[in-house]
């Protein structure tokens, strides 16, 4: 039977799409139908058909699924932030637990996967410490400000979401009543005009401080200071600052920033680690499951003390310094300089010593410090954004080839393709832990356990020498042995009489044990190290840190 848009049909719930939808079938004709629940018959209209399958809009519930429970906000079906809300939280979990486990066997080709339960919250509402509302009129010519409706850019006027901090709403009433008072034009996206684009607004769940950002198509708002008078009266207010954003496009934050008042940035802490957060700073936005998250990482990168950790899409260094708690060395990688700025303070924010940052792509700056600067890890952790991993990043890592390779994903699809790589040939997929850091929505997040492969058998080798066939010549025996003998040893005596030779001058054996350790290379423990230095250790000039690695790179070290 062919069905058309605009038809009626009567459908059984029986599965539920990736995004949610629910997923029913009429004549082996297969509809997908948003905010339908497993279990559900529905009545559905057609929106739009192909030729086996189509998708269609919820007109009736006609008989609702045991799992099926009232939205507790009034506007969920309207709203695009929110597509699980008619689904209780049990089933969410599980369906999210089966999307994960879909992905990484169909796209990444696992099997039998033993997954570990998926880390819930006892609380899914109000995690969020974050939000982005936009600002526009309805058609009465109201100013307003809520949220996207799904797929479109049409408000849907709501200031009390139950998914962010409930301080939210009074920022919001404050800002609308300044623009209401003061004549303040929201931003037209259609013609350009217009002054207020977004109100940002983060919240530290461990500090109660707040930060309030006006995205402006513009430099100032009028009457700041008594908008800044206004929102002080707010007791958590920490930070407020203006973005302007003067280009017609879809992003939401402008790259220039300008201080109203307070603080330029506020604090929150993950577990004992506190971070600095700028209104361009990533940070996960529920700290409840992150601190989860990134114990599970931690524990699936069993550090001991003696492993030098790669901290790839580092951001402001939020795992880094979780890392950097148990390992011997930590480097992150992040592409966004602000971002390696804040991942740097909050270093020194912690008296955390043992990391570096570096500004670049991860897929240009690792094949760089390792092909040329020799540097190495023993355990890779990335945290890469829903595009997942850039091809050349996953074959430095092959190259590297370190004991463990962490993945942290918000993309469960790009996640399985990524492990297709690694696991071709030289890795094990060992463990896959899910976190719910977004509940009432689709999406997860997933950490999985990287191990390198060891080899499980040995093979027996006779060869023959002599001539013939087959045969080695006992004649070339010396040359082989000879391009095979083990490497001499290489001492501090040798680097240092080499620099002297070379550069005319000495080095001490500290500086040099120093450029190995920041390159990552094997250390020994001296028999006669002290707990404490009489006098604070000197460190080498950069010519000196030169002509130690020139020495290396000689005695083919690195």
């Amino acid at each position: 039977m062919e069905f058309r848009k605009n038809d009626i049909l009567t459908l059984d719930i029986e599965d539920c799409g990736v995004d949610g939808e629910g997923i029913g079938k009429a004549d082996g004709f297969t509809v997908f139908v948003k905010d339908a629940v497993i279990g559900d018959r529905i009545s559905a209209k057609i929106i739009k058909a192909k030729k086996n399958y189509g998708y269609g809009r919820l007109m009736e519930v006609i008989t609702p699924s045991p799992y099926r429970v009232k939205p507790a906000c009034s506007i969920a079906r309207q709203c695009g932030g929110c597509q699980l809300q008619a689904l209780s939280y049990e089933q969410q979990l599980k369906f999210k637990e089966k999307k994960v486990r879909g992905h990484l066997e169909r796209i990444g080709g696992f099997q039998n996967l033993d997954m570990e339960p998926i880390m819930g919250m006892e609380e899914p509402y109000h995690y969020r410490n974050k939000a982005q509302f936009p600002v526009g009129k309805n058609k009465d010519g109201k100013i307003i400000t809520g949220f996207y409706a799904g797929r479109t850019h049409s408000i849907i006027d709501n200031r009390e979401c139950i998914l962010g901090v409930k301080q939210n709403k009074e920022v919001l009433d404050r800002v609308i009543g300044h623009m209401e008072k003061y004549h303040v034009q929201p931003y037209d996206e259609a013609t350009g005009k217009g002054l207020v684009r977004h109100i940002m607004i983060r919240y530290g769940f461990h500090t109660d401080e707040m930060m309030v950002c006006l995205i402006l198509n513009g430099d100032k708002i009028p009457a700041e200071k008594a908008l800044v008078e206004s929102l002080c009266e707010i007791p958590e207010m920490t930070s407020i600052t203006i973005n302007v954003n003067k280009k017609r496009n879809n992003v939401i934050l402008g790259d220039q920033l300008r201080l109203l008042w307070g603080q330029s940035y506020i604090t929150d802490s993950i577990g004992d680690i506190s971070y600095q957060i700028s209104p361009l700073s990533f940070f996960q936005v529920n700290p409840i499951q992150t601190e989860k998250l990134y114990g599970k990482a931690l524990e699936y990168a069993g550090l001991t003390g003696n492993e030098t950790v790669w901290d790839l899409y580092c951001g402001i260094g939020t795992i880094s310094l979780f890392l950097a708690q148990k390992a011997k060395f930590v480097r992150g990688v992040e592409i966004v300089p602000q971002a390696i700025d804040n991942a740097r303070e909050n270093a020194k924010l912690n008296g955390i010593e043992n990391v570096e940052f570096f500004v670049g792509k991860a897929e240009e700056v690792l094949p760089r410090e390792y092909e040329k600067n020799g540097v190495y890890a023993d355990v890779i952790v990335v945290d890469p954004p829903r595009k997942g991993c850039d091809e050349v990043l996953l074959n430095t890592i092959l190259k590297m080839k370190p004991e463990r390779v962490v993945y942290v994903s918000c993309d469960s699809a790009t996640l399985a393709r990524d492990l297709k790589v690694l696991c071709a040939e030289d890795y094990e997929l060992m463990r896959v832990s899910t976190t719910d850091m977004f509940p009432q929505s689709t999406h997860v997040e997933t950490v999985v356990l990287l191990s390198h492969k060891k080899a499980d058998s040995y093979i027996h080798i006779d060869v023959e020498f002599g001539e013939g066939e087959g045969k080695i010549p006992v004649d070339s025996i010396a040359k082989r042995a000879e391009a095979y003998k083990p490497k001499e040893k290489v001492t501090y005596k040798m680097i240092k009489e080499y620099i002297e030779a070379k550069y005319g001058f000495k080095v001490h054996t500290a500086y040099i044990a120093e450029v190995k350790r920041n390159l990552g290379l094997p250390m020994y423990d001296a028999p006669n190290a002290v707990e404490e230095l009489k006098q604070p250790r000197k460190h080498p000039t950069p010519e000196k840190v030169e002509a130690i690695k020139d020495a290396l790179r000689y005695f083919a070290v690195i």
